[in-house]
């Protein structure tokens, strides 16, 4: 059964950084593509980053050049490093890890950690 628990949210004045992280479980770290989610009080949630299985990383342009996603495989952990902290980041982000089994696709998130951005 795969898992990921994201830890890293918090307060934090505009212009700060903060650093997410994500602890997969083996069985799901090495599979498909790692991906930041995030989702603001009324709104959809939407990409913030994602690194396929083959190592390519796509950015949301509203991000592209403060946040930075990685990955230990040492410690089964996705991160993202989010600097220049902005308060339109405010959100709950969630990770998201997904693969394909043949034609089905599976996929699997955190429970979310709250990130406000705020004076």
């Amino acid at each position: 059964q795969g898992q990921l628990v994201e830890s890293g949210g918090g307060l934090v004045q505009p212009g700060g950084s903060l650093r997410l992280s994500c602890a997969a479980s083996a069985s799901i770290f090495s599979l498909g593509s790692k991906a930041w989610y995030r989702q603001a009080p009324g709104k959809q949630r939407e990409l913030v980053a994602i690194m396929q299985s083959g190592g390519s990383i796509t950015y949301a342009d509203s991000v592209k050049g403060r946040f930075t996603i990685s990955r230990d495989n040492a410690k089964n952990t996705v991160y993202l490093q989010m600097n220049s902290l902005k308060p339109e980041d405010t959100a709950v982000y969630y990770c998201n890890s997904g693969y394909y089994s043949g034609s089905r696709y599976i996929d699997y998130w955190g429970q979310g950690t709250q990130v406000t951005v705020s004076s």
